[in-house]
């Protein structure tokens, strides 16, 4: 059973911000910042910086999670 996005606000450098994320996306991202020792405003940051054209924020969290774990599978 698929369970429901969840809205969430974090701070991206002075802003306050929301982005919905799928528990299991959103434990995945806090996970990858812990391993990279950075708060998650400060990852974030990184992620909307380089995130192409029209792409949102939360959509580009769950690319940089799903290349995050190719990378660590070796894909």
């Amino acid at each position: 059973m698929q369970r429901p996005i969840t809205k969430r606000s974090i701070v991206v450098g002075e802003r306050k911000t929301s982005i919905s994320l799928e528990p299991e996306f959103f434990e995945a991202f806090r996970d990858i910042a812990r391993r990279e020792r950075k708060h998650l405003g400060a990852l974030a940051k990184e992620i909307e910086i380089s995130r192409p054209d029209g792409t949102n924020l939360s959509s580009a969290i769950r690319l940089y999670v799903l290349a995050d774990l190719q990378r660590r599978a070796g894909a």
